[in-house]
């Protein structure tokens, strides 16, 4: 079964990709937004702008990841509704180089995993005509050395160094997701048998640490407690006895393809349980079909942008619902309610129970990074169990088909 993960490389996986299309640090909040929509798992790398016209990427430009959540965050926090998607994305990204790797595409898959499982979400990958979609059989890897660092004493390893930096102008990439590694997992099952029929509980693929916020708090605190990855807090609901029924969740997923101002009002003005509903109605509406947020002292709203609809209904507490904000804070409201919440927030949940092939598929047919497992043992409404994520399913995937990858 460990032949999948040894015997492909990670050009395998390039065919009919499109070249990279980089965000730099200098776009606005904006131009973020329209390549987030665009994008798998909702964030996307940030670029320095290149020294010459005709250099090529490169990791050593690499800022950082952007995503939904970061930029509904930052306008809700700067105040200024629409004035705030003019902010530079280099005001918003958090530096983190750590969070792609340009690898060759050789690399076998195997140690492709390796690299993400330890927090790379992205990988840079040359498509050249000297890739023809081959797999190898040996790692570009040894004992975590490059080879092609090994071997650049060697005066032909020199001498190719030079032909690729004279026709590097001519060289094209692409970018590598977790999304794009799963994919090719799930079309491959048969030879991953029986791990995708397996419990993820009896995997060990089940993150119990997750984080969470009560209903009943105001959505920011759901902000400041955003994990990096998944990048996801679950709000939930505490019962007299304990446990936690989730409502919804507030993540980078939800507010994929939302309209920013809207979501940075909500953030700023609701209960985390009053967000994940309007974020539930709102989140997946197409940018050129945007709501309009209602115009207070606390947000002034600028002129109607290209992406805005004037027609599109306001957000509000009212309209998604809710009766007055401080019937909503009451716990009591929020039990009568409960069932009510959950029909409506609809939050992307599987049983301790489930295979890790249904998992998948669930994650990529939503286009999810993460999905919240409830307890088996208990009703259709289910006590909140953990959550699995994209490092989760790898980290299973792994340590079931070969425990010691490196060393093999």
């Amino acid at each position: 079964m460990a032949a999948v993960f040894f015997h492909h490389v990670v050009g395998d996986l390039t065919v009919g990709k499109p070249e990279v299309a980089e965000l730099l640090d200098t776009g606005t909040l904006d131009d973020a937004a329209r390549a987030i929509a665009a994008s798998p798992e909702g964030v996307v790398p940030v670029w320095r702008p290149r020294a010459t016209p005709d250099e090529p990427p490169s990791g050593a430009r690499f800022i950082g990841m952007i995503s939904a959540l970061d930029i509904a965050a930052f306008v809700a926090a700067a105040g200024v509704g629409d004035r705030a998607m003019r902010a530079m994305v280099g005001e918003v990204v958090h530096p983190n180089p750590g969070l792609l790797r340009e690898i060759d595409p050789g690399t076998r898959l195997i140690d492709a995993l390796e690299l993400m499982r330890h927090g790379v979400k992205r990988f840079l990958v040359r498509k050249s005509g000297s890739w023809r979609g081959i797999t190898k059989r040996f790692s570009v890897l040894y004992n975590g050395k490059w080879l092609k660092n090994m071997e650049s004493t060697s005066p032909s390893a020199a001498s190719s160094r030079q032909q690729s930096s004279s026709s590097g102008s001519a060289d094209k990439f692409c970018c590598l997701s977790r999304e794009d590694v799963l994919r090719f997992l799930i079309g491959c099952l048969g030879a991953l048998a029986p791990i995708p029929l397996t419990q993820i509980s009896s995997l060990g693929a089940i993150n119990p640490q997750y984080i969470y916020v009560e209903a009943s708090a105001p959505a920011m605190e759901a902000v400041q407690k955003i994990p990096q990855d998944p990048c996801a807090v679950a709000v939930v609901e505490t019962t007299p006895d304990g446990a936690r029924k989730i409502l919804g969740d507030i993540s980078a997923y939800k507010l994929w393809k939302c309209d920013y101002v809207s979501a940075a009002w909500a953030l700023a003005n609701l209960s985390a349980g009053q967000f994940v509903i309007g974020a539930d109605e709102n989140g997946s509406t197409p940018i050129l079909a945007l709501p309009e947020p209602p115009i207070s002292p606390s947000s002034p709203v600028d002129e109607i942008g290209p992406g805005r609809s004037p027609r599109a209904k306001k957000f509000s507490s009212r309209s998604i619902g809710f009766l007055s904000n401080s019937q909503a804070n009451q716990m009591s409201a929020w039990r009568t309610r409960s069932a009510y919440h959950r029909g409506r927030s609809t939050p992307l949940t599987c049983k301790s129970t489930s295979t890790l092939a249904a998992v998948m598929a669930q994650m990529l047919s939503h286009r999810a990074t993460h999905v919240w497992v409830t307890d088996a043992e208990s009703s259709e409404d289910g006590d909140l169990f953990g959550v699995v994520g994209y490092t989760e399913i790898f980290n299973a995937a792994i340590r079931s088909t070969c425990p010691s990858p490196t060393t093999s």
